[in-house]
């Protein structure tokens, strides 16, 4: 399994409210994030996006780019929760030792009703 097929699987389980699963499966030891609003280490990531799947049980995640670069994969998408949700444009950095992810930035800007730029986020 690539790194980039990692990075989906783990962001995709724990947007549909398995993170425990994710987390088993591909955060390696010693994992550190960087999300602002929460203590850095895995276990309260990892009760913090159950939290977030079970307060959004209609949440949609959809995956638009994916970019390698050694033991980096950057990972942009569109998260609404609720399906009547705008929602934000979300950038996951995942940093991985071997096959498993150690370190996780996450960045997201809330996507305008209206915009100037004729492009889109995405």
């Amino acid at each position: 399994m690539t790194k980039k097929e990692i990075a989906r699987n783990f962001l995709n389980l724990a947007a549909k409210g398995h993170s425990h699963e994710g987390f088993r499966l591909y955060i390696g030891k010693n994992f550190k994030h960087h999300n602002a609003h929460f203590k850095g280490d895995a276990q309260t990531l990892m009760l913090a996006m159950e939290e977030s799947a079970r307060t959004n049980p209609n949440k949609i995640f959809k995956i638009h780019h994916i970019l390698e670069d050694e033991n980096l994969v950057a990972v942009h998408s569109h998260l609404k929760q609720s399906p009547t949700d705008i929602g934000f444009a979300v950038v996951h950095i995942l940093k991985f030792k071997e096959d498993k992810i150690v370190e996780l930035w996450d960045l997201g800007q809330p996507i305008p009703k209206e915009t100037i730029n004729e492009n889109g986020m995405f």
